[in-house]
């Protein structure tokens, strides 16, 4: 809004709402991008970070110094150069303490500065710190002008926009940050690894990742873990940027002796909180999720020790394991999103090669800004030291014009052609440097110098010279970071899950017991629990009764057969309860509304069932092949109405008998059935009129069997059943005498 003016307007310019707020939005997202949650691809800090190890530079806190308080750091970062909230500040200066977050600790922190199972740091007047030589490897050569500088926010003071980085801290330490529409997350990585696949970048520019990858095989965890991942799925990731690793925790069994056995956890994944961990654990515990556990106990003192007792002697270590890495934080995935400002202005997804090739450009450009930064400072000595030797060579003459003269300083410059600097110099001198010895000194000096300015002078004119430079300075970093030192030891391990059964670990995921399975007409469903031999006193919803009912076990899978010729496949132990009237299977499964449940069973993958339609069509399927992955089913039989999927028999024996309903009977070998996955089927039996009505499979040898309606059971050998024996698709004869009225071979 504009000030008022004299002509009694109020001088209020409207403004297009939408654009203001695109404008403003814009505005904020790249300061957030910019200016706080990526890091820098150099430094591989964030602005807050920067900020803390610049501060702690310049309060002097090098690691030979002694602590300060976090206090004092903290408001030396508030007021110099972070003005945002003391809190976020100390949680930053916190984190790059912390040996279980960072890889590489930028900071030696002393007290309270948080654990593993997520406990806060102690207030920042409580906890003292300083730097450690890693964040002085990222200072190196800070006042040589080896970066540039910035104003601070009240222009009070500079700040470096990036520091010299000699330590290839994004990936050995990491980073994460949500910043508007993009976010980071990069696990951090072995010192050692990275130096050695910079190294060979620098003789090989256009390494590829896969080449790489032989240096950097994966992260390097502070937590330790064991990293799952394919090499394949490895290198993908860091082609691309983005991906993720499967971390699991390590663990070994400690032998009690008798059998008895209990497992050890010694390292859990990165970021995740013990106390957390074994809380989900114990709660899973309680809601019987995890059957093979019996006990969970945290013994971790300095180190990481959680036990893990088995309900038996008898359970198997790794399948136990395997269920609580699928059900907890005991694996975790890890993701990687190489997001981070290119050359501190871009915001860019990168592949491993081309992170460490910017880290090397970073590398080389402060070599050759520190080298013309020294030359520069040479050249100027240099100077001083050419016109003191000049001095020194009339100093007679020197001190007679510094005695006699009111204006010494032009007379020096013109009797010897010295520059301003020069004669300062010369008038600053104190009289004991006029000793003999002092000249000898300065001569000395002189070549000295004069030899570097060649060194540096050939340095800056080879580009083979820089990068042997820079090979060196990366050499001694991999040597003081080196694997057989303790902090550059890899801590994290490699293998390939172990292949267990994944329908063992279902099964081990779900407490066996017993129940019995009631479905209604209407097609409610429930588990009364334990083998219920009675179920004739069980209540219904009212004009509602039992339809079927069978026993099984919790670890079950029941499949569900409608009319329409869909299977379903339901886990025994998702089942309602028995206390009410159960549930619609219809809620549960994706069931079309003018189908109906014709049969459930409890699946058993080594059976084959013969599928047959009203219509007299049928096949035989696997078991395997009913069982549906999703909510929607799976089609086994195709029939269209009026048609509709009627029986379901189980396989078995070499013959089948069909009775339709018209009492005509037909015996077949069941070599003529053939078996599908999924159709129509083939004619079973030819009827003039009505349909199918009963089907049975039995063997030759021991003839056919059925019972009447009162309970009489009838037999007829292979002799008495030749005139029923045909083909496939015959009409056959009328039913044998005593076949029951029903048309069904249980009567």
């Amino acid at each position: 809004m504009n000030p008022p003016g004299d002509d009694g307007g109020d001088n209020i310019l409207p403004v297009d709402l939408k654009a203001a707020l695109e404008e403003r939005y814009l505005a904020y997202a790249l300061s957030t991008i910019m200016h706080r949650a990526l890091p820098d691809v150099r430094d591989g800090l964030k602005p807050v970070h920067r900020r803390i190890v610049y501060a702690m530079s310049e309060m002097g806190l090098r690691p030979n110094a002694a602590f300060r308080k976090c206090a004092k750091i903290v408001g030396e970062v508030m007021g110099n150069y972070h003005p945002h909230g003391d809190q976020s500040i100390y949680d930053a200066l916190a984190r790059l303490a912390q040996d279980f977050s960072q890889r590489y600790p930028l900071v030696n922190g002393q007290g309270n500065f948080g654990n593993i199972d997520g406990d806060s740091p102690a207030a920042m007047r409580y906890t003292e710190s300083k730097m450690t030589a890693v964040a002085e490897l990222l200072l190196e050569g800070i006042g040589e002008d080896a970066v540039d500088f910035r104003d601070t926010y009240d222009e009070s003071n500079s700040e470096p926009t990036v520091l010299p980085g000699a330590f290839p801290n994004l990936l050995a330490n990491g980073a994460t940050g949500i910043a508007v529409g993009m976010a980071t997350s990069i696990p951090p990585h072995n010192a050692h690894e990275l130096c050695d696949a910079a190294l060979h970048l620098i003789k090989h520019p256009d390494a590829t990742v896969e080449k790489l990858v032989d240096f950097v095989p994966g992260p390097d965890l502070p937590t330790g873990g064991i990293i799952i991942d394919s090499r394949e799925s490895i290198i993908e990731s860091y082609r691309t940027g983005r991906g993720g690793f499967r971390v699991r925790a390590k663990w070994e069994v400690e032998d009690l002796g008798r059998g008895g056995y209990q497992i050890v956890v010694t390292e859990i994944p990165y970021q995740v909180q013990k106390s957390r961990l074994i809380e989900k654990i114990a709660e899973l515990l309680i809601a019987r999720k995890l059957p093979l556990l019996d006990d969970i106990r945290d013994e971790s003192a300095e180190d990481v020790r959680i036990v893990i007792v088995p309900k038996s002697r008898t359970v198997d270590a790794t399948l136990l394991m395997e269920s609580m890495f699928k059900l907890t934080e005991l694996e975790s995935r890890i993701p990687l999103n190489m997001n981070v400002l290119s050359m501190g202005r871009v915001p860019k997804v990168m592949a491993l090669n081309e992170v460490l090739v910017e880290w090397l450009a970073h590398r080389k450009d402060v070599l050759v800004r520190r080298s013309n930064h020294r030359l520069a400072a040479i050249d100027r000595r240099l100077e001083i030291l050419g016109g003191l030797l000049v001095a020194y060579l009339n100093i007679d003459e020197v001190i007679r014009i510094i005695r006699e003269e009111d204006e010494p300083k032009p007379v020096m410059m013109e009797r010897w052609a010295l520059t301003d600097i020069q004669v300062e110099a010369i008038l600053n001198m104190r009289l004991r440097a006029l000793r003999k010895l002092e000249e000898f000194e300065i001569r000395t000096e002189h070549e000295n110098l004069t030899k570097e300015k060649a060194d540096i002078e050939a340095l800056l004119a080879s580009d083979d010279k820089q990068w042997r430079m820079i090979e060196v300075e990366i050499q001694d970093v991999k040597k003081k970071y080196a694997k057989a030192t303790e902090l550059g030891r890899r801590r994290t391990q490699f293998a390939e899950a172990p292949e267990a059964d994944l329908e063992a670990i279902q099964q081990a995921m779900i407490e066996k017991e017993p129940i019995t399975v009631i479905i209604s007409q209407k097609g409610w469903i429930r588990a009364l629990k334990g083998h219920v031999a009675d179920t004739s006193g069980l209540s219904f919803k009212e004009g509602d009764g039992p339809k079927i009912a069978f026993t099984a076990q919790t670890t079950d899978k029941l499949l569900l057969v409608t009319t329409g010729g869909k299977a379903y496949t339901l886990g025994a132990d998702k089942l309602p309860g028995g206390r009410g009237h159960g549930e619609p299977i219809r809620i549960m499964v994706d069931m079309e509304n003018d189908q109906d449940i014709l049969t459930a069973f409890v699946h058993d993958s080594s059976r084959k069932m013969i599928i047959a339609s009203t219509a007299g069509y049928g096949f035989i399927v696997a078991e395997g092949e009913m069982v549906a992955n999703t909510r929607k089913g799976k089609q086994v039989m195709n029939v269209s109405m009026p048609d509709e999927t009627k029986l379901v028999v189980p396989v078995s024996g070499d013959h089948v008998a069909i009775v339709g309903e018209n009492r005509k009977m037909v015996v077949f070998p069941l070599e003529q059935l053939p078996e599908m996955t999924r159709g129509k089927g083939v004619r079973l039996q030819r009827y003039k009129d009505g349909g199918i009505s009963d089907i049975k499979c039995f063997a030759m040898e021991a003839g056919l069997s059925w019972e009447d309606s009162a309970g009489r059971a009838f037999n007829r050998t292979k002799d008495e059943l030749l005139e029923w024996m045909g083909d496939r698709a015959s009409a056959g004869r009328a039913v044998p005498k005593g076949f029951p009225r029903s048309g069904k071979f249980a009567g």
